[in-house]
């Protein structure tokens, strides 16, 4: 959140966007300001007074240029503007029996948790990380939790993992799902929903963070978001100032709940998650968004991963480089070609990208369910050895197989270590059980269905 971290990162958002930022980055680089942002968190020191005052100055002067009219046109941010550039799938089924229902949403929050505690430990550790981490423990390919059992000193000190959660997310430690972001947003969107309904705004989203959400436990985008509302400022504006994080990956991790809310009603399930993502994101942002809650939305009802794959591509615009990248990683994943090659050819495209942008991480979330026949361990291990957003992308891919697969039929090498709960610092949902919790979201969708 320092100006001069931001406006580093807004550079390069804007560049993306057909913005003319010569001018700003000249200035930038002639009063001293770093060429590159930090790649986690933020800078070590803060800026000098003066050259923070020019980062926030210059950072308001990149919002005010408009992007080029090619781009935004092919990446909108209005509903209807998307609608229309994409094709939308409106309804898959029929809907499964309840008991199934439940089993496949049960599955769902099951396979979030499982795919979100594989990736805790190595979230910001780069792919060569990954696996040197793994072959020198002796758990090379990764085919369950990770361990410290075994790994050389010098490796773990070359490679600072799993600082934040060593006592809760490995093998031998793992007593229950703890706390991550990725799981308290969901909780937050079924919160949502129970109170206000299908025909929420986004307006009731921001009210929810502010009650409910620890700002400590916001980052990026949502951050930022936070920031202005605290601010004064109203969406979409609160995306859209000071936000260089409008296209990363925060939207994406939201989305599930609202796929799951409206089984086999792909475009209402997208529909219900751009309002939710337009509060932090805009553009690519949104797709990602989307794109999850349609597939959320379809899984539960299909049985096969690229019948669902192809139902959250039909919800972006063809145009967009969320598109892109997301028919990049499908192409591979239906390719006969090793996992390390369609690893690197996916590195080699999107490398340049932050570890937490949109782009890179949904070209690996497509890669990951394409490849792995909708199998959870296949799919969340792919996932987390791509490297990038460890957490959120496994979490996805992990919610996309556990709804084809539901509940009862997920491996136990999984789901045992969750011991059926949670831990949570939203008011009223820590220590739940994730059966308590489907059976919330299956009431939220039998009401969505009977609308």
């Amino acid at each position: 959140m320092q100006p001069e971290d931001l406006l580093v990162h807004e550079l390069r958002q804007s560049l993306a966007e057909g913005k003319r930022v010569d001018e700003v980055a000249d200035r930038w680089r002639r009063a001293g300001g770093a060429a590159a942002p930090p790649v986690g968190g933020g800078s070590d020191r803060a800026a000098p007074p003066s050259l923070r005052a020019l980062a926030a100055a210059l950072h308001a002067q990149l919002d005010a240029l408009p992007g080029d009219p090619e781009v935004l046109a092919a990446e909108p941010d209005v509903l209807d503007e998307i609608a229309q550039q994409a094709d939308p799938v409106r309804s898959v089924g029929p809907l499964p029996s309840s008991a199934e229902l439940f089993d496949r949403v049960h599955g769902a929050w099951v396979g979030r948790a499982a795919g979100c505690l594989l990736g805790k430990p190595v979230e910001k550790i780069p792919r060569a990380g990954i696996q040197e981490i793994l072959q020198a423990g002796g758990r090379w390919p990764l085919a369950g939790y990770f361990s410290a059992v075994g790994l050389p000193a010098d490796v773990a000190g070359r490679w600072p993992w799993n600082r934040r959660s060593a006592t809760t997310s490995l093998a031998e430690n793992i007593d229950g799902m703890p706390e991550d972001d990725d799981l308290n947003f969901a909780l937050l969107a079924l919160q949502l929903l129970e109170e206000h309904g299908p025909d929420f705004h986004t307006g009731d989203v921001a009210d929810a963070w502010l009650a409910g959400l620890p700002a400590g436990r916001v980052f990026t985008a949502e951050r930022v978001a936070y920031r202005n509302l605290l601010n004064g400022l109203q969406p979409p504006a609160t995306a859209l100032v000071g936000n260089p994080f409008r296209e990363w990956i925060g939207a994406q991790i939201r989305a599930d709940v609202h796929g799951w809310a409206h089984p086999g009603r792909p475009w209402d399930a997208a529909r219900s998650a751009w309002r939710d993502a337009r509060l932090s994101h805009r553009g690519n942002g949104l797709y990602g968004a989307m794109a999850v809650a349609a597939m959320c939305s379809a899984a539960l009802v299909l049985d096969d991963v690229h019948e669902v794959l192809a139902v959250g591509r039909s919800v972006v615009p063809s145009r967009s480089r969320y598109a892109e990248a997301f028919d990049r990683g499908v192409a591979l994943g239906r390719a006969d070609i090793a996992q390390a090659d369609a690893l690197d050819a996916l590195h080699a495209q999107f490398g340049h990208l932050h570890w937490v942008h949109v782009l890179n991480n949904a070209a690996l979330v497509a890669y990951s369910l394409a490849s792995s026949r909708g199998e959870l361990g296949r799919a969340i291990c792919t996932a987390v050895t791509g490297g990038w957003d460890t957490d959120s992308d496994a979490a996805t891919v992990g919610s996309v197989c556990g709804a084809l697969t539901g509940e009862t039929a997920l491996p136990h090498e999984w789901t045992a270590p969750l011991r059926g709960r949670l831990a949570s610092s939203l008011p009223g949902f820590d220590g739940t059980g994730f059966d308590a919790l489907a059976r919330r979201t299956v009431s939220l969708s039998a009401a969505v269905v009977s609308a």
